[in-house]
């Protein structure tokens, strides 16, 4: 992989420059807000979007919340899982970072001495967006529009390529998906178990209130219309 990345015909470089290149011409106040929205910005929006994301399944409610949930609780565990899993894989590439070997390219970020396939930060990213479209499709949506922008700012802050990021999508979603059927076998019961208790069933569902529970009616169901009688009164 590093002997490919240091072919100037290589389209993965060529991709790089023309990426990074919109860094030398943008102010620098706007390379400052890529660093913070690449580095950290967009990490802390999906966990806000999972959060959201929760605080609406249990406030709808209905019969499947508690899968809901579940899924909702996959997607960090698959995120981080994903993280570990490229461990091994940074180990055996061993390709070092775009600008270790490339020369002008305008690097936002200093510090970076590990390697660079694939993208952690792509990865997570991904691997919480897929991981949420399994629970609701529009937050997921939502999530993995935000993994792929934080792909380009990877590339734009100079410390990835391309395909680091292509990597980090690839495994992250493979994590999500693959492992989610057991996943969710696992998860599922313990949160209708959660559902159950008089304590915990508020992290699974909003509190009803009395005339709610006195009166259950299913979700998007029509009350019952008053009586005759009570409308002569």
């Amino acid at each position: 992989m590093a002997v490919l990345a240091e072919s100037g015909s290589n389209p993965d470089v060529g991709l790089l420059y023309d990426i990074n290149g919109l860094a030398k011409d943008a102010p620098h106040w706007f390379d400052r807000v890529m660093e913070f929205v690449g580095e950290y910005g967009l990490l802390v929006a999906m966990v806000l979007l999972v959060l959201w994301c929760w605080w609406s399944v249990r406030r709808r409610g209905g019969e499947d919340a508690a899968s809901s949930v579940a899924a909702l609780v996959w997607a960090p565990l698959a995120a981080g899982l994903a993280v570990l899993v490229n461990v091994p894989i940074r180990g055996f590439v061993e390709r070092p970072r775009p600008f270790v070997d490339h020369r002008g390219l305008d690097v936002l970020v200093s510090g970076k001495t590990d390697f660079s396939f694939v993208s952690d930060h792509a990865t997570l990213t991904m691997a919480l967006g897929v991981g949420l479209f399994v629970a609701h499709r529009r937050f997921g949506l939502a999530g993995i529009g935000l993994a792929l922008l934080e792909g380009f700012c990877r590339v734009y802050m100079g410390v990835h390529y391309p395909t680091d990021v292509v990597g980090g999508f690839a495994l992250g979603t493979a994590v999500a998906l693959l492992l989610s059927p057991l996943a969710m076998a696992l998860l599922t019961p313990l949160t209708k178990a959660v559902e159950r208790s008089p304590r915990a069933a508020w992290l699974i569902r909003a509190r009803t209130s009395p005339d709610e529970r006195d009166n259950p009616l299913l979700p998007g169901a029509r009350k019952p219309a008053r009586s005759e009688k009570d409308l002569a009164a």
